[in-house]
């Protein structure tokens, strides 16, 4: 808790994930990736309540295992290929809210695909968005590919994806932009329940390093994600190209 704020952190992990099955229990490291997100959120000095939201009773047994609450199962109708991510998010606010009597003022959303964010950095984002009083936060990292320097095909030939692109001569002349990375997603909670969606005009930035902010989609960024984590320490951010 920061203030009088009631924190409450949701870890989205359903069992029918497609690219790896059974990603957010396979073992990274001899530990289930979704350990990495638990173990995070407990170290928090803010985070109130660490909840995994699964139908998976497997997954739920694991998360039990590693600390975090399981207060409920998830409806399989909430766990599908389709189901949008903000739905399970919802659902655990408003069983809190109607089942345990229990009112949270932010609710934070750490997704089991970034195993290496830190609770420093949990903390940090909790702390700009409290003190800044903003609607929500969503992390970000700086993209590794400008769209300044992206192209299309047109009639099989390459045009700008973005027009008067040609203006910025070289890479480093051309603006920063930042791709959302997934790590970490706060919001009041009433404005959640009224708009169903993280983003407003009062969202938050939350920038990260490159190396905390890898996403395993697949078997290659999951051995990408277990390297780093064996050899992080001789690793300064801008060496991971």
């Amino acid at each position: 808790m920061i203030g009088n704020n009631k924190i409450v952190a949701i870890i989205p992990a359903r069992g029918g994930s497609k690219g790896i099955p059974r990603k957010n229990i396979k073992e990274l490291n001899k530990k289930p990736l979704i350990a990495y997100s638990i173990e995070e959120a407990l170290k928090s000095k803010y985070i109130d309540r660490v909840i995994v939201s699964t139908e998976d009773l497997e997954i739920a047994n694991i998360s039990k295992s590693f600390g975090a609450e399981i207060p409920f199962m998830r409806p399989d109708a909430l766990a599908r290929d389709n189901t949008p991510g903000i739905e399970p998010i919802i659902h655990c606010i408003e069983y809190l809210r109607e089942v345990e009597k229990y009112d949270v003022q932010y609710i934070i959303c750490l997704q089991c695909t970034t195993p290496l964010r830190t609770s420093v950095q949990i903390d940090e984002a909790i702390e700009k968005i409290v003190n800044s009083n903003n609607d929500s936060l969503v992390s970000v990292t700086e993209s590794e590919i400008s769209p300044f320097w992206m192209k299309k095909i047109v009639d099989d030939k390459l045009v700008d994806f973005i027009e008067d692109s040609t203006f910025y001569a070289r890479r480093q002349d051309a603006p920063e932009v930042y791709t959302l990375n997934g790590a970490i997603y706060i919001a009041k909670t009433e404005l959640l329940l009224k708009n169903r969606n993280w983003y407003t005009e009062n969202t938050l930035s939350f920038i990260m390093d490159r190396v905390s902010s890898i996403d395993i989609d697949d078997l290659i960024d999951f051995k990408f994600a277990e390297f780093l984590l064996n050899h992080k320490e001789n690793f300064k951010d801008e060496d991971i190209i």
